[in-house]
């Protein structure tokens, strides 16, 4: 195990409580600001587990190829030329140069820019040209058809691109379990994308956007316009394995059918370790997005909105939903930004308090952070 890991796990103190209802303690201060620790997360969590890639509706036209990153890897999605998506590490087989740094539609080949090796759509390697001389491919030992793009292990679930870097996670099915026996009543036959939002840099580790998503606790005072039509009272804390998460389910749902400045309906705020998060917005909303982690201390967040339930939103509604879940997650990223900062004092050293009733379901997400870290292990 290594030092970093070692400091983390000797400072936490999350030990199951003695007693029903005890003060929970949460993860030490190094666990969000130690740029080493950061590094072996990419490895231990990110690229050992099940992560949200991307998105099947971006990729329906064949060769659309769409660059992203997942543990610190380079990743390309890419559409062949009969439609089936494939995912590939984004790098040329010759001298590992980054193939694809944007999304585009690729009219014939890939073509690296440095040796000029291209690759179909497919990610079979079509040319390696004046490879053994002028105008010469063939070298002894080097066969075309064995250095295609590498590919990397994928699942597609709905409009979700997964991918699992070392190819050692459960299979899919066994993730999505018990996020689909929680979500049995839903058709995600309807889902259809409405709009993408991209927020930007937050300068907050990955783990404090995923643990704000998680609690309802903050709601009435972070959100206390956005969200005033989603009391306190009635939300609860999800935790079921992997799923974790919140719900509030309001006596009298949403009857209006225009699209409202605030949150006023029943809701599920859920995630999937480790980063996968789903909201639903009773009863035609929802919402995936993705963090991806930049640094310790940066995330990058994009959030993808869907109609749920057959509804039709008309332009002006969507740019209405955009903006309001832009504002929502401005409130949280003001927070995020200062929780980020209190970490760097050693008065965090202990991980500060939790709410045995409001963040249990955060505190279990920071439990699977440390046994992830403790147990995938070189």
């Amino acid at each position: 195990m290594s030092s970093i890991i070692q400091q983390v796990s000797d400072l936490a103190k999350m030990d199951l409580p003695a007693e029903e209802n005890h003060v929970l303690r949460g993860l030490p201060a190094p666990a969000y600001t130690s740029e080493e620790f950061f590094k072996e997360e990419q490895k231990r969590i990110f690229q050992s587990n099940w992560v949200l890639a991307g998105f099947v509706h971006e990729l329906k036209e064949p060769g659309t190829a769409i660059p992203t990153e997942v543990g610190g890897q380079p990743i390309l999605l890419l559409t062949d030329d009969k439609g089936e998506i494939g995912v590939f590490h984004n790098l040329c087989r010759h001298r590992g140069l980054i193939l694809v740094t944007e999304k585009t539609k690729v009219e014939q080949s890939i073509t690296c820019p440095y040796h000029a090796w291209s690759y179909d759509t497919s990610g079979a390697l079509e040319s390696a040209p004046h490879f053994g001389g002028f105008r010469k491919q063939e070298v002894p030992g080097f066969k075309k058809c064995d250095f295609g793009l590498l590919p990397v292990r994928f699942a597609i679930w709905h409009d979700w691109v997964f991918v699992n870097i070392d190819g050692k996670a459960p299979e899919f099915n066994e993730y999505v379990a018990t996020f689909e026996e929680e979500l049995k009543d839903f058709d995600f036959g309807t889902l259809e994308p409405i709009g993408r939002i991209d927020l930007g840099e937050v300068q907050a580790n990955w783990k404090l956007l995923m643990e704000n998503f998680i609690e309802p606790y903050h709601v009435p005072v972070v959100h206390d316009v956005t969200a005033a039509g989603q009391p306190l009272k009635d939300h609860y804390t999800i935790t079921n394995g992997r799923l974790l998460g919140s719900a509030v389910d309001l006596e009298v749902p949403k009857q209006d059918s225009e699209v409202a400045d605030h949150l006023d309906m029943s809701a599920r705020y859920l995630t999937l370790f480790p980063s996968f998060v789903l909201g639903i917005y009773l009863p035609d909303q929802a919402g995936v997005h993705i963090n991806m982690p930049v640094s310790a201390g940066v995330t990058h967040q994009y959030r993808v909105l869907y109609s749920l339930d057959q509804r039709e939103y008309t332009e002006e509604e969507k740019k209405a939903l955009c903006d309001l879940w832009t504002d929502v997650h401005k409130e949280d990223h003001e927070i995020a930004v200062l929780l980020q900062k209190g970490r760097h004092s050693v008065a965090m050293n202990d991980g500060g308090l939790m709410s045995p009733h409001w963040e249990d379901s955060a505190q279990a997400f920071q439990r699977m952070v440390l046994e992830n870290m403790q147990k995938n292990t070189d």
